[in-house]
Formats: C-alpha cells, sequence, structure tokens
C-alpha cells in the first residue's frame, strides 16, 4: 500500500508502557475519532501493576487492530496522558466525571476531539475471507538467500496437491514494511489471493519484506531498487524449485510491489507473465500530487485551499526528487513549507494541517532514502522492456494511485514498447486495496469486511489460467 503524507492513518504499533498513581482511571475507555468524515471506534484497556505503574493496550475494532501495546501512560491528578510515538500520536484527556474523559487525539500535527467513556470494547470487525486451515493444499514455510545483499528472506510457499511441475507465482507487496500476507487493517490480501490462486492450480510464494517479519536485513535505509534485489533472488528460488514448472513462472505486485515486479520482469525475458495490480506508471512526484489531490477532494477540502496545498507538495516532492545533498533537500523543503504557511490565514493553514509538528514530519518523510527514490523513479522505461503478457488492473475508486492518470500511462508504455499481448482492466467501484468501496477512502479500508473483491480475483485468476495453458 502506497503511504500517503497527510492525512495520515491510525496505523497500530507496538511499544511499553510506563505511569504512575492509576486511582480511577483503570479499566476499559472507548469513544470515536471523526476522521475524513468517518467514525472510527478507539478503545483503551488500562490496568495496574503492583508497583503502581500503569500499562495499557489499545484497540481500533473497524481498522481490525486489538491488543495493541501504547508506549507510556502518565497522571496528573485528573488528567491522562497517552503516547504513542511510534504512530506520532497522542491523547491528552481530563476527567470529568466517573465515567468520562474530555480530550484530544493528536496525530501528524492535527488534533481531533475524542471523548471516552468507561465501558466495554466493540467486537472487532469480521473478516470472513480470510482462509482457514486445513488447507486443501500444501503450505510450507521457506528460507531465500539473496546473496547480493547478504540477507535471508522468509515466507510462504503454498503448492497445489495434483501432480506437478505447477505453474507459479510470487507475490510482492506495497510500500512500507509488509509481512508475507500483506496484513493491513485486520485484513489479509494476501493470504485470500495465496489462496485462491493456489486452489486454481498455482504454486504460490509470498514472502515477508527484508527486515519484517521473520526477514533479515533493514528496512528503513531500503528503496525500491533494494527490494527488487529480493524479488531477483525469489523468482530464481521459485524458478528452480522442483515442484515448479521453470518457464511458467509469473511475477504479481501490489502498487509499489508492481514497480517492482517490473523491474525484475524487465531484467529477466523468461518471466512468464506480469500482473500490476494499482502500479503506477508516472513518475512519483506526479503520483504523489495526484494522490494528495484525490484524497482532500474526496474529504471535502475547498479547491482554492486545495490548490494551495498541492502547489506546495508538488515543490517540495521537486525537491526531494532532484536535490542529491539530503541536508539541502531538508532546507529547501522546510523552507517551502514555511514560505507557504506565511501566504495562507491561520485558518487556511488549519484547514490543510499545516502544524509546526506536520512540517517537522513532511521533512522527515520527503528526507527518507525510499522516499526520496520512489519520488524520483519513473517507471515508463522499465515497462516498456516487458514483452511477456501483462495484466494491469486498477480500482475506479482507488485514491491512492488514481486509474484516470494510471492506467492509460501503462497502456502507452506497453505499447510503446512494442508489447502485444497487455490487457487493461478498469475494476468498477473498487479502491486501492481492491476491496467494494464506497467512498475509496484511506479510512474505510478498515471498516469494510471484504478483504479482496471476489470479481477481482476471478479477473486475476482466469487471466492467468489463460496464460499458462
Amino acid at each position: 500500500m502506497h503511504k500517503l503524507l497527510l492525512p495520515l492513518l491510525l496505523l497500530l504499533l507496538t511499544a511499553a508502557v510506563h505511569a504512575q498513581q492509576p486511582a480511577q482511571f483503570v479499566g476499559d475507555w472507548s469513544g470515536s475519532l471523526k476522521v475524513m468524515g468517518t467514525d472510527l471506534p478507539v478503545i483503551f484497556h488500562i490496568s495496574t501493576a503492583e508497583d503502581g505503574t500503569l500499562s495499557a493496550t489499545m484497540d481500533s475494532p473497524k481498522q481490525g487492530a486489538t491488543g495493541i501495546p501504547v508506549q507510556q501512560v502518565r497522571q496528573v491528578q485528573d488528567s491522562l496522558y497517552i503516547d504513542m510515538k511510534n504512530i506520532g500520536a497522542a491523547y491528552v484527556g481530563k476527567l470529568t466525571d466517573a465515567q468520562t474523559i474530555d480530550g484530544q487525539w493528536q496525530q501528524g500535527g492535527q488534533s481531533f476531539a475524542l471523548l471516552l467513556k468507561k465501558g466495554a470494547p466493540a467486537e472487532a470487525m469480521k473478516r470472513p475471507q480470510t482462509p482457514k486451515e486445513p488447507y486443501p493444499y500444501q503450505n510450507t514455510e521457506v528460507t531465500i538467500e539473496n546473496k547480493a545483499a547478504g540477507i535471508k528472506l522468509v515466507g510462504t510457499l503454498t503448492i497445489p496437491l495434483t501432480d506437478g511441475p505447477h505453474p507459479g507465482v510470487i507475490l510482492f507487496t506495497g510500500s512500507g514494511p509488509q509481512d508475507r500476507d500483506q496484513t493491513i487493517l485486520g485484513h489479509k490480501p494476501f493470504l485470500v489471493l495465496a489462496d485462491y490462486l493456489t486452489r486454481q492450480g498455482f504454486a504460490v510464494l509470498r514472502l515477508d519484506d527484508r527486515g519484517t517479519g521473520k526477514s533479515g536485513g533493514d528496512f528503513a535505509t531500503s528503496t525500491t531498487e533494494d527490494f527488487a534485489s529480493d524479488a531477483t533472488a525469489a523468482y530464481n528460488y521459485l524458478r528452480n524449485h522442483s515442484s515448479i514448472n521453470k518457464k511458467k513462472v509469473g511475477l504479481l505486485g501490489h502498487s509499489e510491489g508492481a514497480l517492482i515486479a517490473a523491474k525484475v520482469a524487465a531484467a529477466n525475458p523468461n518471466v512468464a507473465f506480469v500482473v500490476l495490480m494499482a502500479g503506477n506508471a508516472v513518475p512519483g512526484t506526479e503520483l504523489l500530487v495526484a494522490q494528495n489531490k484525490a484524497v482532500f477532494e474526496n474529504a471535502g477540502v475547498p479547491q482554492e485551499q486545495l490548490q494551495k496545498y498541492l502547489q506546495l507538495r508538488e515543490a517540495q516532492f521537486k525537491v526531494a526528487a532532484t536535490e542529491k545533498d539530503v541536508t539541502k533537500a531538508a532546507e529547501q523543503i522546510r523552507n517551502l513549507e514555511q514560505e507557504a504557511k506565511a501566504s495562507m490565514t491561520a485558518q487556511e493553514q488549519q484547514q490543510l494541517g499545516l502544524t509546526d509538528k506536520a512540517e517537522q514530519t513532511v521533512v522527515a518523510q520527503l528526507s527518507s532514502p525510499w522516499m526520496r527514490y520512489y519520488l524520483a523513479y519513473n517507471p515508463a522505461p522499465t515497462l516498456q522492456k516487458l514483452k511477456m503478457p501483462v495484466l494491469a488492473l486498477n480500482g475506479t475508486k482507488d485514491l491512492q494511485v488514481p486509474h484516470q492518470q494510471n492506467l492509460p500511462a501503462t497502456e502507452k508504455a506497453l505499447k510503446s514498447g512494442g508489447n502485444k499481448k497487455y490487457t487493461i482492466k478498469e475494476m468498477p467501484d473498487l479502491n486501492h486495496l481492491f476491496q467494494t468501496a464506497k467512498t475509496g477512502s484511506p479510512a474505510e479500508y478498515g471498516q469494510l469486511e471484504e478483504t479482496f473483491s471476489p470479481a477481482a480475483l476471478e479477473v486475476i485468476g482466469d487471466w492467468m489460467m489463460g496464460v499458462v495453458r
């Protein structure tokens, strides 16, 4: 899944906790955040140890995240401070009576009212498509060595029980540290996809990203090029597996994973096919401007203010993509932010979330190795090298990789490279995760029970079967 600069999703991570004087704050506290027009229930479970220290876990039921430790809990008289540094978020509230805490959720430089009531947690959202064991196929954990990077990658290989050798496919995740199932907000789209394709007769390999899950390496310092190196090692592994037909090994990538799949296929003409799910075909600078535009329009930001915001971000993206000195780039990005805020009213700044904390977040994000590479990368020349069958599909409600911009650009690149075996497919009403969506907003992902559209599964499976027959 592509990273959004702003607004930030409530991505929940783990940490440790400390506090003093537990008193009346111990127990379950629940409330609801209003984010981008959507209600997101939040539940804190606060408990105390014998030494008087507080500990807490947090649930976000609609996002499918439960039992997540927070980093720090403090009580000062009748006020509660909850700090979640790993996601750049905090909650500050005051006890108004024995059953109510009135406070603010702060994240990404923005502040949201959050009234907590004492009470039991709500049930987590159901994920009915998640496959349950026992599986009607072989399910094996495998370890793959990327000798070029000096790391080992761990994942799952599923193989049909029918006689082989079998056609195979490798699944590549989107941006951010992803496990082999591409777990997000309680959904496991790659587990659902792998299960479906294995039942169709394909051997499917999916891996934890480097530095994630059981895989070695450092995710934080890696770029798309590094992930392509890992993907190449995976391709070589599967192609030489005794149960696999080496002439029928294809690649499937979602979002950034589509860029990775294209990179590996361009360097390995023997790749049997490529499936590009919500992959961008324009430079990262252009994509992120379109992404911000789509997300903020969906949230109802007025056009005049939105244009000011997009001009700022476009200028910052270009600096991050072109200035080789990261220190100079960070300084220019900060200066652009401050100049833009100086030309806006305080109300405009507030509506666009242009706070001092948000400025720090943007500078840090645009200074990361991954982001600088991604913004500078143009996928089109790589797509032009693909001569094997290619399926490119995108949801019409995808706000992160807008189909109107990227499907035509994908077709243009493939056609100009002489590829005559491509299929371009718009998927009506599907979002970036290929769920049937109402708005397409990232805030909606965790609220949907559907993990992966059955229509999309069928399109992918039928096309792949047609290619390997």
